[in-house]
């Protein structure tokens, strides 16, 4: 199987875009991913249909909520080969993420004189937080 670069780009709405005269190359995904169209979808339905808290409400909206994200998370699980779906953390970004791992494992586990090796090509998303954790 080949890879079809133009196939992917057409799964991004926001690719069909040009800046300057030319294709849109977008390459800061760390802070903001831009999302094909299959996710698109899903969100609309879900604002449109069903949205409310998960895990906060006994009406019918959060029980369907609660059910679809367990489902979503579920499927991460088998996805990533994770032990189980609780090993399945959702964040709002990469920035959360680094940050909830830096002070969590890395403050209970980092101890004086260990090492945190990291580039000068980071994202500062993952620069700070370990820095904080030093």
């Amino acid at each position: 199987m080949s890879f079809n670069l133009t196939r992917v780009r057409a799964d991004f709405p926001v690719l069909a875009r040009e800046v300057n005269g030319q294709p849109l190359a977008y390459l800061d995904s760390a802070a903001s991913a831009q999302k094909p169209q299959a996710v698109i979808d899903a969100e609309s339905h879900f604002y449109e249909h069903g949205y409310a808290a998960v895990h906060r409400g006994i009406h019918t909206l959060s029980a369907e909520a609660t059910t679809e994200m367990e489902e979503v998370r579920a499927h991460a699980a088998r996805f990533l080969n994770a032990a189980s779906p609780e090993e399945i953390v959702f964040v709002k970004g990469t920035t959360e993420g680094i940050n909830l791992v830096a002070s969590s494992w890395g403050g209970s586990q980092l101890q004086p004189g260990d090492n945190i090796i990291i580039t000068e090509m980071e994202h500062h998303a993952n620069i700070l937080p370990w820095q904080m954790v030093a």
